[in-house]
């Protein structure tokens, strides 16, 4: 840093004695011009300071604004696999948190994959419900940013519609109560940012409320073109029964197809356990259990059966999480012994220490 002050190394002043004492001795020539030099360089070294302040700061604006530029493009990680460490050792060092697992996993690609969509949609629906705060600030924008995306792929599909309204909807209650009842403080960033997303959730919600389902252009063979039987074996493949009542509600024959007792009979049987039916059972006029409402109350009282076609993996083994179709370092001497699926609350309970 440059001295601003008058240098103490210099001689100092010259004092003569007189008869009336002593006297500071002075050319005023030589003053002057030492005074204009000194002030001259004072001044120099404020410019010069101010310059290197002012270049500093616009060093600093110059990387911001490049950061932000490239911020706006969302950066999604590839990793297939990670490792899940719960505590330090000689190896490594910290621990794993859900964010960081979610930042790495590569569920961007996963969207894209009918097999794993409605796994990933999931897992962002329990986060939203419950795990959004303990998620970092560059997790919290990762996830908005793979929403973002798994919006814009439902709005150019035009399938699972219902699901991600669930989702956004989810999202925004929670949102709602902790920026309104919690107050900022337990989300990361500034609040009007979280006011610019939920105004996006909506924004989102309403195009999905604007979706005019396209008739198909193929004249071949449809669903109802296929005989009864067949028609009546597609819908026992379905595992949701809001979906089964909206095939119903395509064309008459499907409508009565949909009301089958043994349809809902094995879809009660297929998500709830036998304690569970004796409890809830409702008899319809005719004197026969009426499964189909049944089916509906249990499902308010109990969660459904979830299955995926495609799930993540944990290898007991060497604690690495991984995608089922990736291969991953593994040194057991039988690997698929190893490795048990991993639902998506399962992923978080992973992270709970």
């Amino acid at each position: 840093m440059p001295f601003l002050g008058q240098d103490w190394r210099s001689p100092g002043q010259c004092w003569v004695k007189t008869n009336d004492g002593w006297k500071k001795y002075s050319d005023e020539k030589k003053n002057n011009v030492a005074d204009f030099s000194f002030c001259k360089a004072e001044e120099y070294y404020k410019e010069n300071i101010f310059l290197a302040i002012n270049y500093d700061a616009a060093v600093k604006k110059r990387k911001k604004d490049h950061l932000n530029n490239n911020t706006k493009i969302p950066y999604f990680h590839r990793d297939k696999w990670i490792y899940v460490h719960k505590g330090s050792t000689k190896e490594r060092h910290g621990y794993c948190t859900l964010g960081e697992a979610f930042n790495r996993l590569d569920f961007s690609s996963a969207i894209l994959d009918s097999r794993r969509f409605n796994y990933v949609v999931r897992l962002l629906e329990l986060i939203a419900k419950s795990q959004l705060t303990s998620l970092s600030g560059i997790a919290q924008k990762n996830y908005m940013n793979i929403l973002e995306k798994v919006v814009l792929k439902v709005l150019e599909d035009q399938q699972n519609i219902r699901l991600i309204k669930e989702l956004l909807q989810s999202l925004y209650t929670s949102l709602c109560v902790l920026v309104q009842d919690m107050g900022k403080s337990v989300l990361v960033g500034n609040i009007n940012m979280w006011v610019h997303r939920m105004e996006n959730i909506l924004h989102w919600q309403q195009q999905l409320n604007n979706i005019q389902i396209s008739k198909p252009s193929s004249k071949g063979m449809t669903l109802i073109d296929l005989p009864m039987c067949l028609q009546l074996n597609i819908m026992q493949r379905l595992s949701d029964g809001r979906d089964i009542v909206s095939l119903g509600q395509a064309s008459p024959t499907l409508n009565l197809l949909c009301e089958d007792r043994l349809l809902w009979k094995n879809l009660c049987q297929y998500h709830f356990t036998d304690r569970q039916i004796r409890k809830r059972l409702i008899m319809s006029d005719k004197g026969h259990q009426d499964w189909k409402k049944m089916y509906f109350k249990l499902l308010r009282c109990y969660p459904r059966k979830e299955q995926y076609v495609d799930t993540l993996q944990f290898c007991t083994h060497c604690h690495i999480l991984f995608w089922k179709d990736t291969d991953h370092p593994c040194t057991a001497n039988n690997t698929e012994s190893c490795c048990i699926p991993i639902s998506p609350q399962g992923f978080i309970n992973l992270f709970k220490f």
